[in-house]
């Protein structure tokens, strides 16, 4: 047993009995808004993973350790520290585990987590990319990385549509990662539901998506595989009027100095303000329509055995 995972007597019972387990990250409680919505939204992210058939798997880093499955009483915990937990990619793990601090689990640890404890699925709002002026800043995100080798379907919304959209599809196509659209061939941008760019492949049903996440596997492909879900057309926010606010946003934090890891928090910050709090409600239906995606596609990998 690794010394640094600790997995929940029901997710470990979940996955022991091949009953469906969607696994989620914790930035989104720590840094992707305010307390008490942040704690609000990650049960009610939990309850639709519930509600849809399927064990949810918060995952965070407590005390030094990968925590798969953590309880209302951790996620209030979290939420009430929010900024003061740091946001953990790989490179942070060493130390937060060293040191037996606390973690908010980005794309790419939750899914490190994920695979060390055996889930398969994982559901989230928008992956990290490749930021808009990478080819002299080099920023682009861990997750793109993760994604490349590690064996976790990751369901979103597509990438951030604060991020050069494609740069990292070119990006993840150079890594191997297969990107599917659910019922859509083109690129979701993560508050609109299109970019003008396309995915790899078209899949319309969760069973199609599982058979390939299933062959995949089988065939002994590493990596995983991305599952663009586009946000629901009802809280879909206008594509012109989004991206002249993400301009908005993005001079903002360049006449600030804002870089690195602290770029997305701030621009998301922004838009949320200039939207008037619109993007946060979208945000949070998105995460939801994610989960029941999440779980239908756990569910169609259970019924196959996988």
């Amino acid at each position: 047993m690794n010394p640094y995972l600790c997995v929940s007597d029901e997710v470990r019972e979940a996955i022991h009995n091949n009953r469906p387990v969607v696994a989620l990250e914790s930035t989104i409680i720590s840094h992707g808004m305010p307390y008490p919505q942040n704690v609000e939204t990650a049960l009610l992210v939990e309850k639709t993973v519930r509600d849809s058939g399927a064990v949810p798997a918060t995952i965070a880093i407590l005390q030094g350790k990968f925590c798969v499955g953590i309880s209302p009483a951790q996620i209030e915990y979290l939420g009430k520290k929010g900024l003061a937990v740091q946001k953990a990619s790989r490179r942070d793990l060493p130390v937060l585990f060293a040191r037996g601090e606390d973690g908010a689990t980005t794309v790419a640890t939750t899914m490190i987590a994920a695979q060390m404890a055996g889930v398969r699925v994982f559901a989230t709002g928008g992956v990290g990319g490749v930021h808009r002026g990478a080819e002299t800043t080099m920023d682009v995100s861990a997750d793109l990385e993760e994604l490349a080798m590690t064996d976790v379907a990751v369901v979103c919304a597509g990438a951030k549509s604060i991020l050069d959209l494609g740069l990292t599809l070119e990006y993840l196509e150079t890594k191997g990662v297969p990107v599917i659209g659910y019922q859509t061939a083109e690129l979701p941008a993560f508050y609109c539901r299109s970019s003008g760019f396309a995915v790899d492949y078209r899949l319309d049903t969760p069973e199609e998506i599982a058979a390939a996440i299933h062959a995949k596997a089988g065939a002994g492909l590493r990596g995983g595989m991305l599952i663009a879900n586009p946000i629901p057309e009802q809280y879909a926010m206008p594509e012109d009027a989004m991206n002249e606010t993400i301009a908005s946003a993005l001079s903002l934090a360049n006449a600030q100095g804002v870089k690195g890891k602290a770029i997305t928090p701030f621009l998301l910050d922004k838009i949320k303000t200039l939207t008037d709090g619109q993007s946060l409600a979208a945000n949070i239906q998105l995460v939801l329509s994610n989960a029941r995606l999440g779980a239908e596609i756990a569910k169609a990998l259970c019924a196959l055995g996988a």
